[in-house]
């Protein structure tokens, strides 16, 4: 059985992000569980509220109160439109 980790690593400063790496960890997590898992994608898709509040295999994702609000906010048909839709909304700001 596979393993799966969410280490995260440290991007040059020209990469466009505003943040550094260590506050971007729960957004990464969560588009990690998003990718690997169809169960999760689908309950983050349809009921982000709860893909928050559950976590992925009992591990919570650490997000802004912002972060949490665009993401309880948004609805898109899939992964891809989800994404684009939450980086337009924190880029925004």
């Amino acid at each position: 059985m596979a393993m799966l980790t969410f280490d995260t690593y440290a991007t040059p400063s020209s990469s466009g992000f505003r943040r550094n790496s260590a506050e971007r960890t729960g957004l990464h997590r969560l588009f990690a569980a998003a990718v690997v898992s169809g169960n999760f994608r689908e309950t983050l898709l349809r009921k982000p509220e709860e893909a928050l509040a559950n976590g992925y295999l009992g591990q919570a994702f650490v997000l802004s109160d912002h972060e949490s609000s665009v993401i309880k906010s948004i609805r898109a048909e899939n992964l891809t439109d989800f994404a684009q839709k939450v980086n337009h909304a924190l880029n925004s700001v």
